[in-house]
């Protein structure tokens, strides 16, 4: 450093010394020594970022991004923020994308407002090979450091309105991740975005998140001056003319929740559905025909079930912070370090795979999501399942700081016993359980003191189920924690997206919501464990019927294509058979009790197919984070002998025998006689 005062004679000692000086300075900030020496190093980079060669201001920004990363406080850098926002108009295009790195790295809460909105403004004028980059990067930067919801609204929308056809999908998606996971911005946002759609030209981005938000949300603002009904959907008509097919199509999707909404539009949208079934587009004809006979059905359950209010997204990753990782990938050198400031670098694992172009990051938003499966309070069995839950969802997890640490003087061996696990199993346990095999909605537990009930919904590959906790009791109940046990990790994830409050008054009701996601075939369903105080401690453990066949969809095959597909998988380790009677002498086996079963278990049951009429024959495809399986039965039930002989093929291994073992189990039992 102190040589690096004395001026170089010619070229080539600037040259030299230079890059010694860089190398020096990176190894220091790597080695992060001491504050003097580091402030000495702010000071130094503040000069080469304004030198008149692009080469010094070029290392001059990278070196800067990467003290950024490792400082503990990032004021040494703030004084030069002007300097380095000028960057971003320096003539040279690498220069400017340096800028940019060191402009996101630097943002934290307190310049984050004046950094985005310089951003903004240089947005409009910046080279487009690197539009995208950008919008990502002010898109991530508004979501991570936003303070104020109405805020982030106002930027998201006016970034999507401004870089029209360089934002990418992720954008918009992750605003529409965020306004539904927040009630409270769902009226503010439909509103702004219902007047961006008002003006006259309106990109399709912005027509996309309109069409979404409003089909969801439209109902919060129709009270509100110039946002009927009817002018929601004349807006959105206006628009639909000269959008891509696309997009067309998501706002059929819109018109139909319209209906569910807004019956008293209802005629003018089945002339919407009666103009796009005559379609051209084989999409945009297939959804305009299901629409309108959903829409003209004699009662309203089937609208109202297909147009219920969406679950919420889970928060265990930004879709924003994978695309960027994936555009930036190649443009730079392998790394310790990431671009993105000393928080993104905390954790070894995020720095791991951003280098690998897949990262994967709990990201903390104003949406609050949490992935915590307990309220903390639940002893050593809610400590251990939060620690192997957090560890599971990518988050940076507490247990390797705490190995090695003996407390108690007691051995590992000693830990106390996971009340939560299916060991553990309450006596009365099963009753709510069965009941609620196939149903999803009930009661899962009852007792004179509490009553849990259950409601599910599951689309694709997630499930969203709410759990509710009522007092049946003439006092309050203190305390109250439940705790997951999850045997199917990570085949099955689990996060918590909201807890039940820890008192429960009398005849009151608390809930809790539970998001779920099948990323393979599991074969052990969940377990929770309820504890509270109510003179004595109070402690349940059940069992939660989510299995794999929870997450398969009913699918149609004609008797051509179910035997050219059932040879096409073939025997082997795609099948699984089995020949078994019923457990009981006194069950039964009639043919009402095998076919709600069979359907039960989310089987299309495919009639006429199988020669003899006795057999049954089904198609299901199993929803999976991965992908789709599809998956074939053939059941040969002898009424007779009570006996029965099933046989289940699939395009992926172990799934035949997870859903075979459970099918087996439960035919097995028989009816009630």
């Amino acid at each position: 450093m102190q040589a690096a005062t004395e001026a170089p004679k010619n070229v080539q000692q600037n040259n030299a010394q230079n890059a010694v000086l860089f190398e020096a300075i990176n190894l220091l900030i790597h080695l992060d020594t001491e504050h003097q020496l580091m402030m000495q190093i702010s000071s130094k980079l503040g000069k080469f970022i304004q030198s008149r060669e692009t080469n010094v201001r070029y290392l001059g920004l990278d070196a800067m991004t990467h003290f950024a990363a490792r400082s503990v406080t990032l004021d040494p850098i703030k004084r030069h923020q002007n300097i380095i926002i000028g960057s971003l108009r320096d003539r040279d295009i690498s220069v400017r994308r340096k800028g940019l790195d060191l402009l996101y790295s630097m943002c934290d809460i307190t310049n984050a407002q004046p950094i985005v909105g310089e951003l903004l403004k240089y947005l409009q004028s910046a080279d487009f090979s690197i539009r995208e980059e950008m919008t990502l990067k002010i898109a991530i930067l508004t979501e991570k450091y936003a303070t104020d919801a109405q805020w982030y609204i106002d930027i998201s929308l006016r970034l999507l309105a401004m870089a029209g056809d360089h934002v990418s999908d992720e954008v918009w998606q992750r605003v529409v991740q965020i306004v539904t996971n927040n009630e409270e911005l769902q009226p503010y946002a439909a509103q702004h975005i219902f007047d961006y759609l008002k003006a006259e030209t309106c990109h399709d981005t912005l027509v996309r998140i309109g069409g979404y938000v409003l089909g969801e949300f439209g109902h919060l603002i129709a009270d509100n001056k110039g946002c009927s009904p009817i002018e929601q959907l004349m807006v959105l008509q206006t628009k639909m003319i000269s959008a891509p097919d696309p997009t067309r199509a998501l706002l059929l999707s819109t018109f139909v929740k319209f209906v569910n909404l807004f019956p008293e539009i209802k005629p003018q949208l089945l002339q919407m559905f009666q103009f796009y079934s005559h379609s051209p587009d084989s999409e945009l004809q297939q959804r305009a025909c299901e629409y309108l006979t959903i829409a003209t059905l004699p009662t309203d359950d089937l609208l109202r079930t297909v147009c219920d209010e969406m679950p919420p997204f889970s928060e265990r990753t930004s879709i924003l912070l994978q695309r960027l990782h994936k555009k930036s990938a190649g443009t730079s050198e392998r790394r310790t370090w990431v671009v993105g400031g000393k928080d993104a670098n905390a954790d070894e694992k995020e720095v791991l795979l951003a280098q690998q172009t897949g990262l994967k990051r709990s990201f903390t938003t104003i949406v609050n999501g949490t992935s915590v499966p307990t309220n903390g309070t639940s002893g050593t069995n809610g400590a251990t399942a939060s620690l192997a839950q957090n560890g599971q969802n990518g988050t940076t997890s507490a247990a390797k700081d705490l190995e090695g640490l003996d407390m108690n003087g007691h051995s590992n061996d000693a830990a106390m016993p996971n009340l939560a696990s299916a060991a553990h199993l309450s006596p009365d346990w099963e009753m709510g359980y069965e009941q609620m095999f196939f149903a999803n909605e009930g009661v899962l537990y009852e007792d004179p003191q509490i009553q849990v009930g259950i409601r599910a919904e599951y689309r694709g590959h997630l499930g969203v189920i709410k759990l509710y906790f009522t007092n049946k009791a003439s006092f309050s109940i203190g305390s109250f924690t439940t705790t997951l046990d999850n045997k199917s990790t990570p085949n099955l994830k689990i996060d918590t997206k909201s807890l039940p409050e820890p008192s429960i008054d009398a005849g009151s009701q608390a809930q809790q919501t539970v998001v779920c996601t099948s990323v393979a075939p599991f074969s052990e369903p969940p377990t929770i464990r309820i504890s509270y105080l109510a003179g004595a401690l109070q402690g349940y453990t059940l069992k939660l019927p989510i299995l794999a066949h929870r997450f398969m969809d009913p699918s149609e095959l004609s008797a051509e294509d179910f035997f050219k597909r059932w040879k096409q998988i073939g025997a082997g380790p795609l099948e699984a058979q089995s020949t078994f009677g019923l457990r009981s002498p006194s069950a039964g086996m009639d043919e009402k009790f095998v076919r709600d079963t069979v359907a039960g278990f989310r089987w299309r049951i495919l009639d006429n197919v199988d020669p003899n009429p006795k057999n049954i024959v089904g198609c299901a495809v199993l929803q999976l984070e991965k992908g789709k399986t599809g998956c074939l039965l053939r059941l040969e039930p002898n009424h007779q002998q009570k006996m029965f002989r099933l046989t289940i093929r699939a395009t992926q291994e172990n799934i035949p025998k997870i859903l075979l073992d459970q099918m087996q189990e439960r035919l097995a039992k028989g009816s009630l006689v």
